[in-house]
């Protein structure tokens, strides 16, 4: 966390200052003035500006949350570019301003008392305004940089508060601050902080495809470099410079900082210069540099760009950045693990080598309960992949699988004083079989009692009965909903019925929009009854169809692990942010349907995940009850349901907080029961 916190806390410091001592000026010289009576229009206009920028900041994290994940990164990267922008604006700003800034307010607030209150509000409240606009957007591009870590959040609290300490101490004259140097010192660290996020800025515009380049890596050293040492998390979070950065950003990225630091420091010695306004303080006999030895301008610079690289290279050093190395280990379809030795405890990278003629995959595994501390597959005759591998207590040996032919086990050795490490208990195709026909029972099921409720929605819309067409919609729509691990195996049959408008030419009006959701458009839209006969028909004719089909349809094993995450991770994209209403304001019964059918599924995999890991679903089951109950408040008591976006704004960031904990804590399933052949 603290890693990221070093940015937000100057951002908080700096612009928590310069707000501080606006409101510092503001009060002094009132009360100096005898009109203390008007201290409150001065609150009034901070509290006002301190609300917008909060709103700010709200706005621009609900406008991301609505947008895909392409255009929510398109979007990021934009807004860093404009933060970078701004926080660059606000570093020559106050140095050029540092030392006339309290005259100039006090000459505002001089006028502004003789032109009455609302002059007054105003001043205070586009002083501190500003500053909180920048502190906003600087803030949200922080903490989108540091995904779910609390970091810039406390990094910004901390500079808050640690600038309403110094703006009391200079307000009351027990502090004493050159504020020329506090605002260069800081001034040149954010331009160094700057440069991380307009870097950041670029790849996130690359990954939303505003710009090119997106694989044209100027270095990529991830494979060498681990992502989550602390070193690593260290020089990311506070220069936002990873192990993997495209040309693009290296030219931006170090373009920003050559350029806006030599101009910094040009502008630092201007103060010096012939004519120049005189600093806050004098520069004693010994810190003045001596004639003729002046320092070349480039200089700064230049170190500007090597100091981040070279403290990255000494942590990388230092910190042991690669994994020690473990040996060369050869594999082939009939010998297996030739050079193994007992390797030592920690992190290792094993060099498999296939001196064999057929293609095999290589597996570190125990061989007591052959569960997998590593692998790696396809390996072709004559190649060599890496490895790498935490090795604790315990004992280990190579597994190579041909892709055709019986597996071969290498001798085991055993490995002592290390720690046990964990590993993964391989899932063969033969573990889901069992899963997979229960599963398969459900969705046929299920789908022949959807059958009957689309006739009778059919039926509804045939008769001109739409209010009772509309009461039997919902629950038509939320039994195929409960079947959300089956789409996929589905087809075509999903697009046409549960497909949206998403990439339709003409939308609603568009002869491919079919199924559920046109006949939802229609009833909530004034449709007709004889306008929606004809879909309400294809739909029961689609249901009857799927329900023909699925006995026959191949369902790979493999996709109901995968199924526990996808479907809650679509439902808090789609449903959760109403992309998917067309107007009958339900998607939250949607959502449930989608957790009901998730948990269908979980149950039919629990033996499997608790064998694995036994208090996964322990964490899963709590996080899916409180997700269940957010749903649930929403449904009223004659069965309707409020929309989405009419619910509380506390009750959906609740909702969307408890969905996505949900989806983290779902998320190592896959995994977990992924298929080996090891096994």
């Amino acid at each position: 966390m603290w890693d990221n916190a070093l940015p937000s806390f100057l951002i908080g410091l700096r612009e928590g200052l310069e707000a501080g001592l606006v409101v510092s000026v503001l009060v002094a010289t009132l009360v100096r003035s005898g009109h203390r009576e008007r201290l409150p229009h001065v609150w009034t206009g901070v509290l006002a500006a301190v609300g917008v920028s909060m709103g700010f900041g709200a706005v621009l994290t609900f406008t991301a949350s609505g947008l895909s994940g392409q255009a929510q990164e398109a979007f990021g990267g934009l807004l860093s570019v404009v933060a970078v922008a701004f926080v660059t604006a606000m570093v020559f700003w106050m140095r050029r301003s540092a030392r006339s800034f309290s005259g100039e307010l006090r000459e505002k607030v001089t006028a502004a008392l003789g032109m009455g209150t609302g002059v007054l509000i105003m001043t205070s409240f586009l002083a501190v305004g500003r500053e909180g606009l920048e502190t906003a957007l600087f803030l949200w591009t922080t903490a989108r940089a540091a995904g779910e870590s609390a970091g810039p959040l406390v990094g910004a609290g901390a500079g808050l508060l640690l600038a309403t300490v110094v703006c009391w101490g200079l307000y009351r004259r027990v502090l004493h601050l050159n504020l020329t140097r506090f605002f260069t010192v800081t001034g040149a660290a954010l331009v160094v902080i700057a440069a991380g996020v307009l870097g950041y800025g670029v790849r996130d515009l690359q990954e939303g495809g505003a710009l090119p380049g997106a694989t044209t890596y100027a270095f990529d050293l991830s494979s060498r470099i681990d992502p989550g040492s602390w070193y690593a998390t260290l020089v990311s979070g506070t220069l936002n410079v990873t192990p993997q950065m495209t040309w693009l950003q290296v030219v931006a990225h170090g373009g920003y900082l050559a350029i806006v630091t030599a101009l910094f420091v040009r502008g630092v010695r201007g103060v010096d210069a012939p004519g120049a306004a005189p600093r806050a303080t004098t520069a004693t006999p010994a810190a003045t540099a001596p004639a003729g030895r002046r320092v070349p301008r480039w200089v700064v610079p230049v170190a500007a760009l090597a100091v981040p690289a070279l403290l990255a290279g000494v942590l990388v050093a230092v910190g042991d950045a690669r994994p020690a190395p473990a040996g060369t280990i050869a594999v082939s379809t009939a010998d297996c693990g030739e050079g193994f030795r007992a390797p030592r405890p920690g992190r290792r990278s094993f060099e498999v080598r296939n001196t064999g003629r057929g293609t095999v995959e290589a597996y570190l595994i125990d061989p007591v309960s052959a569960a997998v501390y590593g692998e790696v597959e396809g390996v072709a005759p004559g190649t060599t992949r890496t490895l790498i591998a935490t090795i604790g207590s315990g004992s280990y040996a190579w597994r190579c699988v041909p892709t055709s032919g019986k597996a071969v086990t290498s001798a085991a050795v055993r490995v002592s004083g290390g720690g046990t490490k964990r590993a993964v208990l391989p899932v063969a195709q033969k573990d889901l079989a069992a899963p997979l026909a229960s599963y398969r029972a459900y969705v046929e099921k299920g789908l022949s009692g959807l059958l009957t409720r689309t006739r009778t929605l059919q039926h509804d819309i045939e008769d001109g009965r739409l209010d009772r067409a509309r009461a039997d919609w919902l629950p038509a729509h939320e039994a195929y909903a409960a079947l959300g691990a089956a789409y996929g195996t589905f087809g075509d049959f999903d697009a046409r019925i549960n497909g949206t408008t998403a990439g339709l030419p003409l939308g609603v009006k568009d002869a491919g929009f079919t199924g559920f959701h046109r006949v939802e458009y229609g009833l909530w839209h004034g449709e007709s009854a004889a306008s929606l006969t004809r879909p309400a028909r294809r739909l029961t004719s689609d249901v009857a169809a799927l329900g023909k089909d699925f006995p026959h349809q191949d369902f790979d094993p493999g996709d109901l692990p995968l199924r526990t995450h996808e479907i809650l991770e679509a439902t808090l994209q789609q449903e959760l942010t109403g992309a998917t209403d067309y107007g009958s304001g339900t998607t939250l019964a949607t959502a449930e349907a989608n957790l009901q059918g998730t948990r269908v599924l979980l149950g039919l995999l629990r033996p499997l995940i608790d064998r694995r890991d036994p208090g996964l679903l322990t964490d899963v089951d709590g996080w899916m009850a409180r997700t269940d109950r957010l749903v649930l408040s929403a449904r009223h008591g004659d069965g309707s349901w409020t929309p989405v976006d009419r619910l509380p704004a506390t009750t959906r960031r609740q909702l969307d907080g408890a969905m996505g904990q949900l989806l983290e804590e779902l998320a190592p399933i896959p995994d977990l029961l992924e298929i080996r052949r090891a096994a």
